[in-house]
């Protein structure tokens, strides 16, 4: 916006050099970006921001000076005395939901000719091309009350009828830049009794602009909605000065005085007689009052400003404010619709004291050390060593669909059916918040198996959800993670199945979180394979699961590859991060050597390795402290091995902490251990 220095020195009597007050102004938030002389006079080039449409005026430039030099505001005169000829026109509202105010004057014997010399260069110094002096005027008032106006030629207004409303279908109107437009459906008009006379808040109509011939004005003062004609404008991609305003939002109080200021110019100017006002003003305005305390104020600004001070600033800025001790109540004026709240009155006063005189302070807040939480590390410690089993992590977002569980054949009775349903998903498919891992794994393996990889090892740490009725859902965290690799032809040989490899990977991963005491039984998962899956318990609880999918789940995943072994296991990483120990016990390296005996023994197929290993730990013996170590190193079935049997072959190692043991001790001890085994699994000693 262009501002003319020598016009705002009229309205406030400041001493100041232009440069002085382009950088007061800077700091009032009103920004100047240039300046340029125009003779004895310097204009500035005014950046209003959009929320202060109050400023797109002389006057409510000169309102933030006065405030901040603290001198008077002189405001134009705009009173008109009483006892008036009646105007002999009629204005209807009929979207007053659009247009809430409506005010007009009749001015009769009007004289259209040239605007005085001094109007012209005010105008041309804003950037705007005089046409007479009545259409002059309606911009100059504009320009300095910050309220559009619009002058008609009264004699061509028919039936002396003003109606506000929508366009509705097939409008069309000729606009005053020569150009027919049809007009949306929600636009809104000013029509007379037979036609659309104007776009409201945009441009005025062709038939009943002022010309040479005009004798009698009717003269146009209202107030429309924003969104309103910024829809219509948009819409036209008509943009003018009106339009550039009421999109803003202009005074609905002040309308009147404009409306006035502009009828005394106009007989000023042009002569002609002033008629009685025209007002219709179905939507009163209503302020709004609000409590700011002091306290708060000086709080968020870091200041120490006494009370009347405050209230000062407020007074000249036009902001009505009563005290109420503590606090204070202000009413925002209707040109202020930008204040709401305490923080818009502490912007307020900031602006006015000078935010180069409120003291600078450093920010004291509590700092942390920067070092990571224990579950922190111990995640890190996790990621870490799945990718020491060559594990690449993926991420995925935490939703599915309840076809996703369908696919892995989740019964309706589980508890992983139990999802919580997003109210605006991202689509169809990802409605749900996930409940189990194991879906998202198996799209991104299948992904990367459809593109021709050949070994694909992935993990996620993430969350699972589940609704419990509460208000927020059940969640937990889970590490899952997915293996395959295809047999190709090697120089070194790899007898190992991938379903040991995993298994491998997650003992790997349990010896770097020193996580001893973990065993398996045997799985009831409805998606895995019924002979080669395994729950996984630690200290004796269920923390998670480990197998190859079953191939009923594979034949719906219709892969290329002829019946892949793929593997998933999926633990909860809570519990897991639970129990690993707080420190490291060491134990000193054994001093006296260790003795090994195998043992073979044929039990029933169903028996499971673990029980035989609990078994062998918990053997009852005076000496079975003796007892270091077991591992299963041999499985065998068929040949001489009974229908219905299994050979598993144990090794134990045998070793004393104070002495070496002897060969007698041993025999006897491991003699025992067989019969007690053989009496516990019912099986049979293979030789």
């Amino acid at each position: 916006m262009r501002v003319p220095c020598e016009w705002l020195k009229e309205l406030v009597e400041v001493t100041s050099t232009p440069d002085e007050i382009a950088r007061k102004l800077t700091m009032l938030g009103l920004e100047v970006e240039g300046s340029e002389s125009v003779g004895d006079d310097v204009v500035f080039e005014v950046n209003v921001t959009p929320n202060r449409p109050d400023c797109l005026s002389m006057i409510g430039i000169g309102r933030e000076l006065s405030a901040a030099f603290g001198v008077p505001l002189k405001i134009p005169r705009h009173d008109i005395k009483q006892n008036l000829p009646p105007s002999g026109f009629f204005v209807e509202i009929l979207t007053p939901s659009l247009c809430r105010r409506y005010t007009g004057r009749v001015i009769k014997g009007v004289r259209i000719f040239a605007s005085p010399q001094h109007m012209k260069e005010r105008l041309e110094k804003c950037g705007i091309r005089s046409i007479n002096n009545v259409v002059d005027v309606t911009n100059y008032v504009l320009l300095e009350l910050g309220h559009p106006l619009h002058a008609f030629d009264a004699d061509t207004v028919e039936g002396g009828k003003i109606i506000v409303d929508t366009a509705g279908t097939n409008s069309k109107i000729m606009t005053l830049d020569g150009v027919e437009r049809s007009l949306p459906e929600d636009a809104l008009l000013i029509r007379d009794s037979r036609r659309p006379i104007a776009i409201a808040g945009v441009m005025g109509g062709a038939g009943t602009d002022v010309s040479e011939k005009t004798e009698n004005i009717f003269l146009e003062s209202a107030y429309f909605e924003p969104f309103s004609v910024r829809r219509t404008s948009k819409r036209l991609g008509l943009a003018t000065e009106s339009s550039y305003r009421f999109e803003r939002g202009t005074d609905i109080e002040f309308l009147e005085k404009a409306l006035n200021r502009a009828a005394l110019m106009i007989a000023e100017v042009a002569g002609g007689t002033i008629h009685e006002i025209v007002d219709v003003y179905p939507v009163k305005h209503l302020p709004e009052p609000f409590d700011v305390r002091y306290e708060r104020i000086n709080k968020m600004l870091g200041t120490k400003i006494p009370k009347a001070d405050l209230l000062g600033i407020l007074k000249r800025l036009g902001i009505p404010a009563q005290d109420k001790g503590d606090r204070f109540t202000v009413s925002p004026p209707s040109h202020r619709r930008d204040l709401g709240r305490d923080c818009d009155v502490a912007e307020e006063v900031a602006r006015v004291t000078g935010y180069d005189t409120i003291p600078t302070t450093v920010p004291r807040s509590t700092l942390s050390s920067g070092r990571l939480s224990k579950r922190e590390m111990n995640i890190r410690r996790v990621r870490e060593g799945m990718r020491k089993s060559g594990f690449t992590e993926v991420i995925n977002y935490s939703f599915m669909s309840a076809s996703a569980l369908d696919m892995i054949r989740i019964p309706e009775s589980d508890r992983r059916r139990k999802g919580v349903f997003l109210n605006n998903p991202l689509s169809q498919e990802e409605g749900l918040l996930r409940t189990t891992l194991a879906p998202a794994l198996i799209a991104n393996l299948k992904y990367n198996l459809d593109r021709g990889l050949k070994d694909v090892r992935f993990f996620e740490i993430s969350r699972v959800f589940g609704d419990i009725g509460n208000t927020l859902p059940f969640e937990e965290g889970r590490l899952g993670g997915i293996l395959y690799g295809e047999k190709v032809p090697s120089l070194w040989k790899e007898d190992a199945s991938a379903f040991f490899i995993a298994k491998g990977s997650v003992e790997s991963l349990f010896g770097e979180l020193r996580i001893s005491d973990y065993s398996y039984s045997r799985s009831s998962e409805p998606f895995l394979h019924k002979g080669r899956s395994a729950d996984i318990f630690i200290a004796g609880s269920k923390v998670g699961y480990l197998g190859v999918l079953g191939p009923e789940v594979i034949e719906k995943l219709e892969l290329k590859k002829q019946k892949p072994e793929i593997v998933l296991f999926e633990l909860n990483i809570d519990a897991l991060l639970g129990m690993i120990p707080d420190s490291a016990r060491y134990i000193p390296l054994a001093r006296y050597p260790s003795v090994e005996r195998d043992i073979a023994i044929v039990v029933d197929e169903t028996m499971p390795s673990a029980d035989i290993m609990e078994i062998i730990r918990v053997f009852p013996s005076n000496l079975s402290n003796l007892i270091e170590e077991i591992s299963v190193f041999d499985y065998f079935r068929g040949g001489n091995i009974p229908s219905g049997k299994k050979s598993l072959a144990f090794s134990i190692v045998y070793r004393a902490k104070d002495r070496t043991l002897t060969d007698e001790e041993v025999e006897g001890l491991h003699t025992s251990l067989l019969d007690y085994l053989v009496e516990k699994t019912g099986g049979e000693i293979r030789r």
